[in-house]
């Protein structure tokens, strides 16, 4: 972290080091102030780095790039990835669901939720078959996490639904439920084509 924060600081002051020394001429040339009030930005040592030399021995036309240079690293600075809730919308002011939720987590009646294990269908050639059984099983949020996504979703994503041949009927009724927060759901064959048995 402290040297991505070092080659960033260095990208952000490299190119100040072309305009730092003409504004002092020019204002040196203009009002008859001396140059040594600027003279630290053209003397001034390396400070952050190797590749950050002093600000004045950079070429002069380096000026115009500030915004090629600063622009990349801004996202990755300053902008951290968040998936915000709409508390009121534009055009109907009410509250919105997260798609990102509702796409990779399925939410059970008792109020839990129910996910996929990462890399569930990612290179399964070279995945052993225990390996690809236990990537098969379902994982249980934490309490935590299951209010996270409660207050992510609206009421529709909470109602309950039946459907026929439903592979999550005898788990959304908290009874009989194993402790371990990881369970086995065996789909049935007949009913591939149903839109919730291919639930990621």
């Amino acid at each position: 972290m402290a040297a991505a924060l070092r080659g960033a600081l260095a990208g952000l002051l490299r190119p100040l080091g072309s305009w730092a020394p003409r504004a002092a001429r020019s204002v040196g040339a203009g009002r008859g102030v001396p140059l040594r009030g600027f003279r630290w930005l053209r003397e001034a040592p390396p400070l952050l780095g190797k590749g950050l030399g002093p600000l004045g021995s950079l070429p002069a036309g380096d000026f115009p790039s500030v915004l090629g240079r600063v622009t990349p690293l801004l996202p990755t600075i300053l902008q951290q990835p968040v998936r915000t809730v709409t508390y009121y919308s534009l055009r109907k002011g009410k509250r919105k669901t997260v798609k990102a939720v509702i796409d990779r987590f399925l939410r059970l009646h008792n109020g839990l939720w129910v996910r996929r294990k990462s890399g569930y269908k990612k290179k399964l050639w070279k995945k052993s078959a225990a390996q690809k059984k236990r990537l098969r099983e379902m994982v249980l949020c934490t309490r935590t996490q299951c209010k996270l996504l409660d207050k992510m979703t609206t009421s529709f994503w909470k109602r309950r639904n039946w459907y026929v041949d439903d592979p999550y009927q005898k788990y959304h009724d908290r009874t009989n439920l194993r402790d371990s927060g990881v369970f086995t759901i065996y789909f049935p064959r007949t009913s591939s084509s149903s839109p919730i048995a291919s639930h990621d």
